[in-house]
Formats: structure tokens, sequence, C-alpha cells
């Protein structure tokens, strides 16, 4: 047998229903690369030995049994660590809740154990997924398995990465402004931010309420659509979730793998093509244009004007919103408390608190939000943000009156080296560029492996209309079949 941790998601589910292998010899399998490779990459904050190999030894019991599963059972998944596991730790990559270990799962997380999957532990992240490039995590920055010196993106590089790193076929990751896709184009992996509302956000540690979206990493478009249709549908106990079933996208997937784009009509936008991108990774995405056009796409170009100014107006409503939810976090409820001594007063407990726990990265979002909703600044500055919000919508829904789909590089470089943006945070909010717009607007966007500059990966992104997340699919598989997949230097 071929090693089980260089298979794709739906050739391992395949072994394990065929009894060709069990879920648990899958499932040691990955755990073992874990110890061989993680010390240098740092893709997992913990690795949940016990219960994985315990959900495996269950699932194998149950096929014996003849129960019928689903087509991931046996399959092993990393979850990035903003999502609430019950009894295993969830930090957000965080000093504030160090040790917390939620009495809940996420509602993505209770439907990865209902289809047989099994978690291998929590994924490093960018403190409360603010970052791009993991290096703001409080545990250490994670390493990207292409070059161990650099950036693995973020705030998801841990998902990333483990997929990169063969640590693990499948992933889980959280998209505010990018932070699936990005770190999907600089590993050379598959990232899709599904439509927001289209998985759910409960047990979902809030940093920007009207942007999170939980979504599927993946090493191949099927992959990812497979994982992508466990974990997504309506839920009940999230009030934005919405109340329709997942589009098809696993059909769309396969589909788009026949290599046929006839009558489909692809949009470039105009803005994302200009300067701004380094010169190798404008060279692959024109590369994988041509592509799409062999297979039959239609190619126009489509102006949208108003993504220009998607990045500030960006940093104006997601700090807002996390100054509001991070609110919580006051050192009385859960997690940290520093300062309690029974001298101090419940103000000086939470300033202390506060100051210990949180990063540099996060502070630095929480004043940039409560300034921006501040009483004689809330106008001027979050107000004129969200009427920004309501034009680059605006300039979607006109997009897709001309065409099925858009297409854009995802990043504006391939992974840049450590250390080179963190004294810039400015050059750091670039990197997510070109996947801003689509969470201001709300729609489904994937990341696809496209091609390489300077050996490292570069990706391109198609966005769809809101709740045509099957579109997307179609496109990326179709560009996967015809470009291939791209494996990383062994480490």
């Amino acid at each position: 047998m071929s090693d089980l941790t260089r298979m794709t998601a739906t050739e391992i589910a395949a072994l394990v229903a065929g009894g060709e292998a069990s879920a648990v010899e899958v499932t040691q399998a990955h755990l073992d690369r874990i110890a061989a490779v993680d010390d240098r990459v740092h893709a997992f904050l913990h690795v949940d030995t016990d219960g994985a190999l315990a959900a495996a030894r269950a699932l194998d019991e149950r096929r014996a049994a003849g129960e019928e599963l689903g087509p991931l059972a046996g399959v092993p998944v990393a979850v990035k660590d903003v999502l609430a596991t019950r009894g295993v730790p969830t930090t957000v990559g965080s000093k504030i809740l160090e040790g917390w270990r939620p009495p809940y799962d996420a509602t993505i997380v209770q439907r990865l154990r209902e289809a047989g999957t099994v978690m291998l532990g929590k994924t490093n992240m960018d403190e409360f997924a603010m970052g791009s490039s993991t290096e703001y995590s409080a545990y250490g920055p994670t390493h990207n398995p292409w070059d161990l010196s650099r950036i693995p993106g973020g705030s998801g590089g841990g998902s990333a990465a483990a997929l990169a790193a063969y640590e693990a076929p499948l992933a889980i990751g959280s998209d505010t402004g990018g932070s699936i896709r990005q770190p999907g184009a600089v590993t050379g992996t598959v990232g899709a931010k599904p439509t927001y509302g289209g998985t759910s956000r409960y047990g979902l540690v809030a940093f920007s309420s009207s942007l999170d979206t939980p979504g599927p990493c993946a090493r191949t478009v099927l992959d990812a659509a497979l994982l992508h249709q466990v974990i997504g549908g309506h839920d009940p106990r999230d009030s934005t979730s919405i109340p329709q079933p997942v589009p098809d996208v696993v059909a769309a997937a396969k589909l788009g793998a026949t290599g046929d784009l006839t009558g489909v009509r692809l949009g470039i936008v105009s803005e994302f093509v200009g300067e701004g991108a380094e010169p190798g990774v404008m060279t692959a995405f024109r590369e994988s244009v041509d592509a799409l056009a062999k297979l039959g796409a239609e190619i126009v170009e489509v102006s949208c004007p108003t993504f220009a100014y998607a990045l500030p107006a960006y940093y104006l409503i997601a700090p807002s919103e996390c100054s509001s939810n991070l609110a919580r976090f006051d050192g009385v409820r859960f997690g940290l408390r520093v300062g309690d001594d029974g001298n101090r007063s419940l103000e000086e407990v939470m300033s202390l608190t506060r100051e210990t726990g949180f990063g540099p990265e996060v502070k630095r979002r929480i004043m940039l939000g409560t300034y921006a909703l501040s009483s004689g600044y809330y106008d001027a500055y979050y107000g004129q943000a969200q009427k920004v919000r309501t034009l680059i919508t605006r300039d979607f829904t006109a997009a897709f009156e001309q065409v099925d789909a858009l297409i854009s590089p995802t990043t504006p470089s391939v992974a840049f080296p450590m250390g080179a943006r963190t004294a810039d945070p400015y050059q750091m909010y670039l990197a997510d560029l070109f996947t801003i717009p689509t969470n201001l607007y709300g729609g489904p966007g994937i990341s696809v492996p496209c091609g390489l500059s300077e050996g490292l990966p570069v990706g391109l992104q198609v966005m769809a209309p809101t709740m045509a997340d099957d579109r997307m699919y179609r496109v990326a598989a179709a560009l996967e079949s015809a470009v291939g997949t791209f494996t990383p230097p062994a480490l």
C-alpha cells in the first residue's frame, strides 16, 4: 500500500470503505507523520492523539457492524483553533484562552464527528484570526512546508501547512478577509470560502461577525467540495445561517474535472491585474487564464471600480466588530485572569488580564475599532465604510449580470519571508488585497493552485454569486484538471 498520508481524502475514504485499510491505520499514519515533521512546521497547537484513535476505533466498529457511513468516513481532519471542540483545548491562538476546554462542540465540529471523520487536533493561527502570516500566534509561528523560512499565510496558516506537509488530508479554516484562500494560495493547497451564512458560525470564536465564514481546506478541489458538503447547510442555532440546502458542490467539482467549460463566461477583474502583483504571480495567472479559455470558457474583462476601496473599508468594519466581540474577554467569566488578589478592583483585573492576554495585533485592532465606533466618529468612519460595502456589493451584482464567475490572482505575491512585514502592518494587510471584496459582498470564493513563481505556489481565485458555490467548484476543478496539483519539497 502506498503511503496513506500522500493520498487524497477521496482515496482514503475508498480504502476504508472497501476494507483495504482501517480508520485506525489511517489515523495512526497521520499521527506518525505529525510526530515526524511538526516540530519544524508547527502546524498544530494541540494533537488529540487519544481522542483521534478512539474515534477511529469506534468508526471501525460501526463499519464492522454493517452500519452505513458517509463519504468521508475514516478520513482524518485538522481543525483551526477558532472552533469550539468539546473537551479539547481551544485557544484561538491567544494566551487569553490558554488551556480553555469548551463544554460543547461547534456545529461544524459536530457535523464532522457525525460524518465519521477523525479529528486529529487543533491548528495554529494568528491570534483571534487577526493576521495574514500566522506570525501573530501567541504560541509561535507556523512555517511554510515549501520553504520553512517563509510564512504559510494567515490567519489559518496552520490548517494550510498541515495539508502541504501531509499531516492531514483535510482541514477546516475560517475566512474573514481571506484567511482560508490566502494560506491556500501560498502553500499550494485548495481553500474555499463558502457563501456567508452557508456554513454555521455557532461555536466559532467571533472576530468580525458580519464577515467570519468557516470553510473547507484540502489538497484537491473534489476533496474540498466533499468537506464543504459535510459542514454546510442551515443551522437554527446561528441566526445568520441561510435556511437553504448547500448547492451540489460535489457534482459541480466532478463536472469541472471533465475539463469542459463550454458556455461558461469568466470575468477578469481589471482592478486586480494591473500594478500591485508580482510579475511571477501575474505570469502564472495569465497562463491559467489561457488554460481556462482552451477548456471552452469565454474570457471577458470586467471592471469593479469600488474594489479599490475594499481594503480601507474592511479595516474599519472588521476592527469595529472585533472591538465589540472581544469585550467578553474580561478576566471574569472564562479564560485568563490576572491580578485577582483580593485587593484590586474589577477594572484593574480586567485591564491587567487584557494587557497580558492580548497580543500586539489584537490590541491594535481593538483600539482602531473602538475609535471608529466612538462618539463623533461613528458616521465618519464606520458608517462610511458600510456605505462602501454597499457599493462593492453593487459592483459584484453588476458583474454577475455579465459573467458566471470572476477570476483573479488570490494574492499579490508568493509566500514572503518570515519577519518581512511584521514591522509594517499596512504591508501585512496588503496580502489580503484580492480576497477582501468577496467577504464584504458575502459571496463564495475559492483559491486553487495555478502554477509556481520562483519555485513557490501561486493561487487563482474564483468568485461566484451568493449561493452559487457550485459555480466556483466547477471552474476550480476544471483548472485543476488542466494544470494539475503541486507537490512541495520533501521535509
